[in-house]
């Protein structure tokens, strides 16, 4: 559980020391082999936002870090299986939206 909290500081702080020029990524284009290959604080972005987008309203502000996790090792599983699939396609398997 300290991994992941770890995990998600260190994100929240590379968000903070971010260049001053915005980068966009589009995740319906974005494959599952580029994300894997984005490196460690990309893919702790893209999860995060993947968690919030797909609980919507329903789960308030809580994340569940054993949920996250597990949900983490289901969605990096398919996309290592499945590199030429967008990150939506995957996560819309994996998260079932």
């Amino acid at each position: 559980m300290k991994t992941t909290l770890s995990l998600l500081f260190a994100a929240a702080l590379s968000l903070t020391s971010m260049p001053a020029h915005a980068v966009k990524w589009d995740l319906s284009t974005m494959t599952c082999k580029q994300f894997l290959e984005s490196g460690e604080d990309n893919i702790g972005v893209v999860l995060t936002w993947m968690d919030g987008w797909y609980k919507g309203d329903e789960d308030n502000a809580i994340i569940d870090t054993d949920v996250f996790i597990e949900n983490a090792k289901k969605f990096g599983a398919y996309c290592g299986k499945n590199p030429t699939v967008s990150v939506v396609t995957a996560a819309d398997e994996i998260l079932g939206k």
